[in-house]
């Protein structure tokens, strides 16, 4: 039976990964079992995916990204180039805390950029954006701007990952997509 989906010649796929059509597996990357790895994703050079983690369609996850055990993905979340995922919160080489793995979950169209860290117990909500080089050390909510080390919140992005700017009403418009998004109690809401 024909492969649904593409694997590069380098790249290594363990028996009991679940992979959708149409993903993309590309030079030097090694998906592990028991992940589970959705439609029409697209994952970069030298990536790897641990046993347990679950992508849901369209992720993209450029070259250098490790995703560890813990972690899932939704819809359409982008990993910036050697972005990463950690998944103890206090490593040690002689102490073995593989049942102690803190689970990271990424909110669908989420983008976080190259180089970030992602401190792992910390989720990150829907649409949020993580800046290039961003330290994520805390829970991030949806549609939230982060930049920095320790990052920190900046401003709002819509879903088409432009920021927000909002009127005295708590109203603003995305410029390229033209929909709109209301800002109650801290919280961003898509209305239109």
């Amino acid at each position: 039976m024909e492969k649904s989906y593409f694997v590069h010649e380098t790249a290594i796929v363990d028996d009991g990964a679940e992979i959708g059509e149409g993903v993309k597996i590309w030079h030097f990357s090694h998906v592990m079992a028991n992940c589970k790895i959705g439609e029409k994703c697209n994952i970069g050079q030298n990536v790897v995916i641990s046993p347990g983690v679950e992508l849901g369609k369209n992720v993209k996850i450029q070259n250098n990204v490790s995703v560890y055990e813990g972690v899932t993905c939704d819809d359409d979340v982008f990993l910036g180039p050697s972005m990463v995922f950690t998944n103890v919160i206090n490593p040690r080489s002689a102490i073995n805390r593989r049942g102690q793995y803190l689970k990271t979950h990424v909110g669908k169209g989420a983008s976080i950029g190259a180089n970030a860290t992602i401190v792992c117990g910390h989720d990150i909500g829907n649409y949020a954006f993580i800046g290039a080089g961003a330290v994520v050390t805390k829970t991030i909510p949806p549609y939230a701007l982060v930049v920095g080390n320790p990052a920190r919140q900046i401003g709002w992005v819509g879903e088409y990952g432009h920021r927000l700017n909002f009127n005295a009403e708590g109203l603003a418009v995305c410029p390229e997509s033209q929909q709109e998004y209301s800002l109650e109690n801290d919280s961003v809401n898509r209305i239109k």
